[in-house]
Formats: structure tokens, sequence, C-alpha cells
């Protein structure tokens, strides 16, 4: 059925914890402080093996066709967290009562049902199969988490990402590293020189959100460990091998700079092959140098925005700034790594026009080449309270949101994983920073559509 004929109903809990829809009231959608209906382009079935969430203290909203009025419920509201691969375009709709508590760090998006099935405001960015466990029994991963703590009983990192990351977190990364396949995770460091809003692993003494996810590994790997993984996981993934230090049972993996040179100047000595990338804020850019030099293959960058005013406000940094993030990039580009930005998505705050230009100088002056469009989890209604103050301007929508940045950056891709680069990335097109001058992006900038045209 085309999606301009799907006409989603309001999604609700009963009191039981029942989820129902209301054959009278149609979803609505949240982008920022706007509510809508949802566009027709960015409704989809609700992909396989995503979650649905009652939202404790928050009543069900949804349109009256009739009398074009919003009306409220009595139940609660219905949240839906998407699979892997999939940015959320919209959050639901609801009112909060004013002792309803903070949301828990997950993503929240707008779910409607239609025709005997649910329906998301969502986008895939990203066909990689690599978090799918359909047709995996937990009994087989258990299993073979069981096989390597006994088969490894020395090495803390692969302790640890058995027993706390594999089956106590049911982490997607953990659990393929245990099946040997795709993206090994390489946690290394406890510490972390930014305070996150959004924190997965650890909060201040002082926030406002009670618990995290998951807890933060509690000790730094030796050379040795780091490096056995890597090359347990390259015997077993054979074909597309992938190590990535900086995971969310971490800090910053910077903090350990001189482990992870080491670790990867070993195991290249060793003829190590594959994609070595590291996740991090690129908050130290001698580090990330000599990481290039040592064999690093690609650089994920985390942000929420490519503007200082806006990325200070969630990461806080501490001893660096946003112009140290920039100058990190720009020193891995220099030495051939491939860079992309982990970019947390909020719908109504990302997808506007002053974020979409500042992500556009960025990109063109740096020489980014993918972006990753992941989720940001958090309480949509913290967010902006967070931002209370900034301009963001007009919201372009998610579709138009990469229309835009496609338009004035040709080489750039988007995604959700990290990809297989093979031991160095072919950057051909992709320019070198200040390659793509300040003048130039004004002047495509000036002259770029009207909204209503893009």
């Amino acid at each position: 059925m085309a999606a301009s004929n799907v006409r989603p109903h309001l999604v609700f809990a009963d009191a039981q914890g029942q989820i129902l829809d209301d054959p009278e009231l149609l979803m609505l959608c949240r982008r920022g402080e706007e509510w809508s209906l949802p566009r027709p382009e960015e409704l989809m079935p609700l992909p396989e093996e995503s979650e649905l969430f009652l939202l404790p203290g928050r009543h069900a909203v949804g349109l009256n066709p009739e009398t074009g009025e919003a009306e409220e419920l009595d139940e609660l509201a219905v949240a839906a967290f998407a699979a892997p691969a999939h940015t959320l375009s919209a959050h639901p709709v609801y009112v909060t009562d004013p002792e309803a508590p903070m949301l828990p760090l997950f993503a929240y998006g707008a779910v409607g049902f239609w025709n005997g099935r649910f329906y998301i405001c969502a986008a895939r960015v990203d066909d990689d199969p690599r978090q799918v466990f359909r047709g995996i029994s937990k009994r087989k991963i258990a299993n073979e988490a069981e096989r390597l703590i006994a088969g490894y009983p020395e090495n803390r990192l692969i302790q640890h990402l058995m027993h706390n990351c594999v089956l106590r977190y049911d982490c997607p990364a953990a659990r393929n590293f245990c099946l040997g396949r795709y993206e090994a995770p390489l946690p290394t460091s406890h510490a972390c020189n930014a305070r996150c809003i959004g924190c997965i692993s650890q909060q201040d003494p002082e926030s406002k959100i009670c618990t995290t996810p998951q807890d933060r590994m509690t000790f730094v790997p030796t050379v040795d460990e780091v490096t056995e993984v890597m090359r347990l996981h390259a015997s077993r993934e054979t074909e597309r091998p992938v190590f990535s230090f900086g995971q969310g049972c971490e800090g910053e993996p910077l903090t350990q700079a001189s482990l992870l040179i080491e670790s990867v100047r070993r195991f290249r000595a060793e003829g190590g092959r594959g994609t070595i990338n590291l996740n991090s804020n690129a908050s130290l850019p001698d580090a990330v140098a000599a990481l290039g030099d040592a064999g690093l293959t690609s650089l994920r960058v985390s942000m929420n925005s490519a503007r200082a005013e806006v990325y200070n406000r969630y990461y806080r940094p501490r001893g660096y700034s946003f112009d140290d993030v920039r100058r990190s990039i720009e020193e891995a580009r220099r030495r051939g790594v491939h860079v992309a930005l982990n970019l947390l998505f909020f719908p109504g705050y990302t997808d506007t026009q002053n974020e979409a230009d500042a992500l556009i100088e960025l990109i063109r002056t740096t020489g980014v080449k993918l972006i990753q469009l992941r989720n940001l989890n958090i309480d949509p209604e913290y967010y902006p309270q967070i931002m209370e103050g900034i301009e963001f301007g007009p919201c372009l929508g998610l579709k138009n949101f990469r229309k835009r940045i496609r338009r004035m950056c040709p080489w750039i891709e988007f995604g959700y994983f990290n990809p297989w680069l093979g031991d160095k990335a072919d950057l051909t097109g992709v320019p070198m920073p200040g390659e793509a001058q300040q003048e130039d992006f004004r002047e495509l900038l000036e002259g770029k559509s009207d909204l209503e045209n893009e």
C-alpha cells in the first residue's frame, strides 16, 4: 500500500499495559515543539526487532479528524524504539503530568496503527544486516560466550565483553564478536573528558537522569589483551573484519591514547589486516594524528551539532573545544583516514536550517565522507530544555535534511554502522581539508533553493 494512503490511528496503553489503537483518533507526531500529522514519505512499517515502550506519567494525544483538534486521553502514551539502522524522524505526542519521571536514555519514536500493523516515523539509513540476530538463538550466543570465557581466563577484556556486554547487556557489538562476525568492540577507557548529558554509562551525581542503561568498565586493558582480541577476531571473521575502539561501556578512548597507538602499531606490525576504527569525541588532535600514523583506518566523530554553542550544551567538554574536534578531523584526513560523523539525531532540532548549514560547512572544509545518523537517546522533552535560547531555524524534516547535505556535498554518504574499508580507505573524490574553500561554500549557500523546493 502506498504511504500516501496510510493514515495510522493513535496508539495507547490501558491500565493493564495492553497496547491498543483508537479507531477514531489519528496518530500525531512531534518535531521539536511542533505537533502535526506524519508526512506520508516518513511512514514505514515498524521494523523487526524494534520495541514498544509505555511512557509513564504521559497521556496519549491524537487528532480528531472531524474537528481538527488534538484530544488527550487518560491512557498512557506509547513510543517505538526502532531497530538498528533506522533513524527516527519524529517523536510521539503526549501530555506530561507534573510529577512524571524523566524517561530513561532511549530513543522514542512516534508510532501508530493502520490496517493490522504498526507504523513509525523513520527511515532506514543502512542496509548492513550486522545487528540483525534473527535465526540466532540466545542459547547459541550464550554457549559461545561461555566458550570464550573458559578459553581466555587471563584476558580481562574478553572476560568483560562476555560477562558484562554479552551475558548481562545483550550488546549487539559484543554478540557479534562472540559469534566471530562483522565488528569487534575494543573498550579501553574508564575515564572521559566530556560530561555528555545523555551519557549511557555514567552520570554526574547532580544529573536529572537517574539511571543509565549500562555501567562503565572499571579497568584499563593492556596492549597484550587488546591485540589478543584483535587477532582472535581476525582469525574468525576472515573476510571483512572491523575493530572498533570506543564503545558505550567506556569513557573516551583517546584518554588512553598511548595504549591505542601501541595496540594499532603492534597489530599492523604483525601483519594484521582489516579496518581499525576509532569511535571518539575527537578531542585530542595530536593523539588522532599519531593513531593515523600507526595504521588507523577510520575515525567516527561523535557530535550532536556542528555549531559550538549547541555542541557545548550537550557534551560539556573538559579541557578541549569544538575547534579541537575540527582539527582532529583535519589531522585524520591528512593521513588518509576515513572520517565519519556519528551525528546524534534529534527530530525538530538536528534537521533544521541552521544545523544543516553548519554541518555542510564542516563537511566541505574538512573532508568528511560519511554521516552516521544515530538516534539521540534522551527524554524528548529534556533536550529542548537544554537547548533553550538557541535559534535553530525552520525544520526541514529528515528527508530534506539529507537532500540538502547531499546536494552541497555530493561525495557524502549516509549510514548507521562503521563500514568495512579494508586496511586503507579509498577517498577518491573527497576533498582534503582546505580544498573546498569557504568562499565556494558561501556561494552555494546563497544560491540554494527555497525550503519548499528542497
